[in-house]
């Protein structure tokens, strides 16, 4: 008769390390992945202009538009839309527009803007995306990047994020 000798290192053991391992490196991917998706910008860091001051922000959300002065009528339609947040129009092409009521025109140095170009991989003008207040100056983009067909989406975008 063969007595069998119970041993630390067992098939179950090995499995539930294994699965442990594995449950943890899934779960540090798709935070990171989730952390990842959406940037930040410190508005210390960047600076951006309001006419010939430097602009700090103060309200809690904005909507973030980067568009070409450019288009047909963007800075006038820019300058009229009311809607629930702020609005933080970045020109492509880096003009002075005087701010209205609801919307902030801001502008930078070309470095910059690339930079900002990069960081929230814009490709098309108009595009929009919120962003939120995480502390101080930090901001963190808080939805997807939407391009919009014309100006006149605007509103329509804004509802649907």
């Amino acid at each position: 008769m063969k007595k069998r000798v119970k041993t630390l290192f067992s098939l179950s053991t090995l499995l539930a390390s294994f699965f442990g391992t594995a449950l943890i490196a899934t779960a540090f991917a798709y935070f990171n992945y989730k952390f990842a998706e959406y940037k930040f910008i410190n508005f210390k860091d960047w600076t951006f202009y309001e006419k010939s001051a430097i602009f700090q922000p103060k309200a809690k959300k904005y909507i973030v538009v980067f568009y070409s002065s450019k288009q047909h009528n963007t800075t006038q339609m820019l300058s009229h839309v009311d809607l629930n947040y702020p609005i933080l129009a970045i020109d492509y092409y880096n003009q002075a527009h005087k701010n209205s009521t609801h919307t902030t025109f801001l502008r930078s140095g070309t470095k910059n803007s690339l930079l900002f170009i990069q960081r929230f991989n814009i490709y098309d003008v108009p595009s929009i995306f919120f962003i939120k207040r995480i502390k101080d100056s930090l901001y963190k983009q808080d939805s997807i990047i939407m391009k919009l067909d014309n100006l006149e989406q605007l509103s329509q975008k804004v509802k649907q994020l």
